[in-house]
């Protein structure tokens, strides 16, 4: 008797799988500008004029640490608005609008960069950073810092 697994075993399809995150991309690109434009229209009729999110993750676990949205120079808080906000999710073709307040909006909008900019931030040493939402300009910066672990190895024989 043989033991034949191999027409069990799944094999993995590269060009199928590559082909589907281009797609996935190019869904999130389409859906940026009108997300931007919500989330600065809604910061721009409150009055506040940047908001710095930071956020850390590391060891397979990641999240959002703090918002802070700043009227000139005052620390103020973020309003109780809510907007709509369109979501990607991969390997769906379709885009999903879900009415988040200003907080969660900002939120879902910085891990969509994330996943966007860097999938797997919160993985293994992770990383961490901030983003910048300039209200004005109407830009969000992502300042990344992502954490390596690294060895040396020297072997000296005698």
């Amino acid at each position: 008797m043989t033991d034949d697994t191999s027409a069990s075993v799944p094999t993995f399809d590269a060009t199928s799988w590559l082909a589907r995150e281009q797609e996935f991309a190019k869904l999130c690109e389409s859906i940026r500008p009108e997300n931007k434009a919500a989330l600065f229209d809604a910061l721009a009729q409150a009055g506040i004029t940047s908001v710095e999110v930071t956020f850390d993750g590391y060891g397979d676990s990641g999240q959002i640490e703090d918002i802070t949205a700043k009227a000139g120079d005052k620390d103020v808080a973020l309003p109780a608005v809510n907007l709509e906000i369109a979501h990607a999710e991969w390997g769906s073709p379709d885009i999903v609008r879900l009415t988040h307040s200003l907080k969660d909006a900002i939120e879902q909008i910085a891990y969509d960069f994330l996943r966007e900019a860097h999938a797997g931030w919160e993985n293994n040493e992770g990383a961490y950073g901030d983003f910048h939402f300039d209200i004005a300009e109407r830009t969000i910066t992502l300042d990344y810092n992502e954490r390596i672990e690294t060895s040396e190895y020297t072997q000296h024989v005698f």
